[in-house]
């Protein structure tokens, strides 16, 4: 195994050193600096009370979107920050409506479920729903089909970059052309992309963007955010609004008056606690480059895939590394079972249905970890040591 700079930031992640952490496709690890920055959070409310909204807590949401854009590839003030990809992504919908010809959404049937419920209910406003399928081999989408999809009747194009089960990278570049071509709008949803593939939104011509620092950039629940072209923003007007979007939120006006940068597309009263807690872990993916997380990514997935392979196991991920994510899913017998086999023994992994066990190392794992996880799932089938597993009622994890 190869010297790893990126191991010297293992020591910020705890539960790394207590376990063999291979989830961040699902929850990225706790950086220490969160538990310091949560106790400030604290102590400020406790001894500062209501006055702490106009000493910080009020523009808290800036100092997380800050790097996020960095990291997103974006101008600065073009990203207003969420509780989720769910409420991100009514923000972005709510600017549009279907009562015109151009009336179509072209989803993808292996999308995340919360994204086809919400655009599936988008029927009742008089949606044409188109859902792609997956390619032959059910891990990607074919680029050719899902381009051909997208035409003068497609008003949004609500898609994933990387897919959550297989992790198969989608050429956003090229769907951006053909929706900007078309006259479409694209919603791209990095969620299993970011901190892990390096993106270049504005470059490639996204109109927007949802995704979340649940995973790869180690911010925690409750910090979704949603990206708009600067170019796109004046023309959107969202009904989906609150307080926060007013350009003078303090007047109390009857009516309202949107913000003209990132902020016009908030609502309510931020999730500071959710900010506090999550500002840490983005700014040291920031800080690390996403570029050198990407090397390592694309090495370590490499070899789970050879090392699944050694031991007889398909993997429903891509085998070209420039359309794998930071995810392999491995498929074994009994998968679930298995996936609790490991869970017990602090090998963290996650089980998905119609993908298998997902292995998703990050920059503070090592590639012994990596070798070992594979080696100890063929332990567990081939000893049929999840059988203990068979008769429990499955459950998230």
């Amino acid at each position: 195994m190869q010297a790893d700079p990126l191991l010297r930031w293992r020591p910020e992640f705890p539960i790394s050193e207590r376990t063999t952490y291979l989830v961040s496709n699902s929850l990225g690890a706790m950086p220490t600096r969160a538990r310091a920055r949560m106790a400030a959070h604290l102590d400020q409310w406790d001894e500062r009370g209501v006055r702490s909204w106009a000493e910080g807590w009020w523009v808290a949401h800036d100092e997380i979107a800050r790097p996020l854009e960095r990291i997103l590839g974006v101008d600065a003030n073009t990203v207003s920050m969420h509780q989720n990809v769910a409420v991100a992504s009514q923000m972005i919908l709510s600017c549009f409506d279907f009562s015109g010809p151009r009336r179509k959404i072209v989803l993808l049937d292996s999308e995340f479920p919360s994204l086809l419920y919400l655009y599936e209910s988008q029927r009742a406003r008089g949606a044409e729903i188109v859902r792609v399928p997956a390619d032959a081999s059910g891990v990607g989408v074919d680029l050719e089909r899902l381009l051909a999809a997208i035409d003068e009747r497609t008003l949004l194009v609500p898609i994933s970059h990387a897919l959550f089960r297989s992790a198969f990278v989608q050429d956003a570049r090229a769907v951006a052309e053909r929706a900007r071509q078309v006259g479409a709008f694209l919603i791209l949803d990095v969620f299993q992309s970011v901190g892990t593939v390096p993106l270049r939104l504005a470059e490639w011509g996204v109109h927007a963007a949802v995704g979340g620092a649940l995973k790869f950039l180690c911010g925690g629940p409750g910090n979704g955010f949603l990206y708009v072209d600067p170019g796109e923003r004046a023309r959107l007007r969202p009904s989906f609004t609150g307080w926060m979007a007013h350009t003078d939120p303090f007047a109390f006006a009857r009516t309202h008056a949107l913000r003209e940068d990132g902020w016009r597309f908030l609502h309510g009263t931020p999730n500071v606690p959710a900010i506090a807690a999550g500002v840490e872990g983005v700014k040291i993916v920031a800080e690390i480059g996403v570029e050198a997380i990407r090397h390592k990514s694309v090495r370590q997935t490499a070899l789970l895939v050879a090392r699944a392979q050694h031991h007889g196991f398909a993997v429903h991920a891509p085998l070209d590394p420039a359309q794998r994510g930071g995810t392999v899913a491995v498929r074994v017998p009994h998968g679930y079972e298995v996936c609790q086999t490991l869970l017990a023994e602090d090998i963290v992994v996650d089980f998905r249905p119609d993908a298998g066990i997902r292995v998703a190392p990050h920059f503070y794992t090592s590639d012994e970890e990596c070798v070992a996880a594979i080696d100890r799932m063929a332990e567990i089938v081939g000893s049929k040591a999840y059988e203990r597993f068979l008769q429990l009622e499955r459950k998230p994890g």
